[in-house]
């Protein structure tokens, strides 16, 4: 959006990169390059957007396992202004994670699996989300009757099919939207 983060970053291959025939034998090296761009793109465009709000931060760049993570953290301890980017259960972290990887879209013609945490909310969620599947399996073995979880996003259902999956059971995500939840059930034999 403006030209310092051009500047700051080599971007003359971010033109060439989509139409040079040349880049096949640098295929293998690509990938994590491609990955850290988008950490690159991502990370300037929250920094414009927290300079906008007058919100203080610094900003994680981390790939792994495929894919970029971002994290905003609090400088010096006060997260008050950050909390507000998290918004009620999530939601406003979840839009601010759409708008991002739009940005990187925009930018690099690549979409983008990246995963936005601020406050470490995605972490203390996580955890939140370990202890709903360890329940939900503990009634399911008890009453041996399926049990549907409350809606979520998929990046959280992601969490919990993999918990569930550790645990034994089996678990399918039902119904559209945001009404979008997880039932999970006894492994057939």
């Amino acid at each position: 959006m403006t030209t310092e983060p051009a500047a700051e970053t080599p971007e003359t291959g971010l033109e060439t990169a989509g139409t040079e025939p040349a880049a096949d034998p640098q295929a293998g090296a690509a990938r994590p390059g491609r990955l850290e761009e988008e950490g690159d793109v991502a990370a300037d465009y929250l920094e414009e957007l927290l300079d906008i709000a007058d919100i203080d931060g610094d900003i994680d760049i981390e790939v792994r396992s495929g894919r970029t993570y971002i994290s905003v953290v609090a400088e010096e301890g006060d997260a008050s202004g950050l909390q507000h980017l998290v918004g009620k259960d999530g939601e406003v972290l979840e839009a601010l994670q759409e708008l991002t990887r739009l940005s990187v879209l925009t930018a690099t013609d690549n979409r983008s699996r990246l995963v936005l945490d601020i406050t470490g909310y995605r972490q203390e969620r996580s955890a939140e989300l370990q202890v709903i599947a360890e329940k939900a399996v503990a009634q399911v073995r008890e009453s041996g009757k399926e049990i549907a979880l409350s809606p979520m996003s998929a990046y959280e259902r992601k969490i919990v099919h993999d918990a569930v999956a550790d645990l034994g059971l089996v678990s399918e995500s039902e119904g559209e939207g945001a009404a979008r939840h997880i039932v999970v059930s006894l492994a057939e034999a």
